[in-house]
């Protein structure tokens, strides 16, 4: 494990289409297009440039499928620009390369997609060479995405569960994301890949979810229940840690039993653009002082200040700066105090 260094990152490779309009409209109703641009999109995409935007000393690399077009050619140029081997980034022949549309609303900063899954659809585990790499940990997402992936499979329950077992055989760490699906597949799409994972990543919606507990009642978000929920996914095979964020923070109880929580910072409302790619950048900010070596308490921080520091730009990645800018934030924002059931050991 000494020798092997640097992340990989698996899964959805999309364009963001940014549209930042005055409201959210209803069925036949029109609504204003204030600003518009293009950005990186995806779980691995979002994950990696963020990483290299932090300053991540290690290599990084990414898996997936693109298609033969403009915006295929577009991430191969972006990721080329901030130093990420796109080698096993390859051409699926006859699809174009996915695309979101995603609309902000600018007083609030909630967001809307509209997704085109593209080539993502058929990326499948053979697209995977664990061999020609010598990362020392592999990130997938996002699941319930992934159509190939997220298929059933005789031995390991999903595709992607095979792919992470594949991924920690070859002797790396492994970690997941999914994406907030109003549905009902979370069990039988996510819950198969948990005994092949060491760091599962997910929001407050996507733990109940997979759970089957509620989180949030009249007085707000249960901290004993996300305590919970998150041993109910250890008990289900996750090897290491179970995170969750949320708007008020994040918490992450280990398999030792420990149980960690850090308040978000309180950006002020004017200064946030958009939450697009939050959830990664808070992945990105955990990963980067986990690979690193760093305990639990110190990833969750860097995790809420990159969050914090991607609310302030447009597209997934425009608001990431240095890790030492993103450190920086805490002294300009106060710190969310969790108080609950649940106290920080932090």
């Amino acid at each position: 494990m000494s020798a092997r260094v640097g992340i990989l990152a698996g899964g959805t490779w999309i364009v963001d289409r940014l549209k930042v309009i005055d409201t959210y409209p209803h069925e036949e109703a029109l609504a204003n297009i204030l600003a518009e641009s293009v950005g990186n999109g995806g779980s691995p995409f979002n994950l990696l440039v963020d990483l290299a935007k932090l300053g991540a000393s290690f290599p990084l690399a990414g898996v997936g499928l693109i298609g033969a077009d403009a915006e295929g050619d577009w991430i191969v140029g972006r990721c080329r620009a901030h130093g990420i081997d796109t080698r096993q980034v390859r051409v699926q022949p006859g699809v174009s390369t996915s695309y979101t549309d995603v609309m902000t609303v600018r007083a609030t900063g909630r967001r809307t997609f509209f997704h085109q899954r593209g080539a993502n659809a058929w990326l499948d585990d053979t697209d995977f060479d664990f061999a020609a790499s010598l990362a020392r940990h592999f990130h997938l997402g996002y699941l319930l995405l992934l159509d190939r992936l997220d298929q059933a499979d005789a031995a390991f329950g999903t595709v992607a569960a095979r792919t992470l077992a594949r991924a920690q055989a070859a002797g790396c760490t492994t970690s997941i994301d999914v994406v907030s699906e109003d549905s009902q597949r979370f069990t039988q799409v996510v819950w198969p890949a948990l005994p092949y994972v060491d760091y599962c990543f997910l929001n407050d919606f996507e733990l109940e979810r997979i759970s089957g507990l509620r989180l949030r009642g009249e007085m707000g978000l249960d901290l004993r229940a996300v305590h919970a929920a998150a041993e109910r996914l250890l008990g289900a095979g996750v090897r290491a840690w179970v995170v969750v964020h949320f708007p008020e923070g994040a918490a992450a109880l280990g398999r030792e039993g420990r149980f960690h929580l850090r308040g978000s910072l309180r950006v002020p409302p004017r200064q946030i653009v958009s939450t697009v790619g939050a959830g990664d950048a808070f992945a990105a900010g955990l990963l980067l002082a986990l690979h690193d070596g760093a305990p639990m308490e110190t990833a969750l921080q860097y995790g809420v200040c990159v969050a914090a520091s991607c609310l302030q730009g447009a597209g997934a990645s425009d608001g990431i700066g240095t890790l030492q800018e993103c450190l920086g934030l805490k002294g300009r924002f106060e710190v969310r105090c969790l108080d609950g059931p649940m106290r920080s050991t932090s």
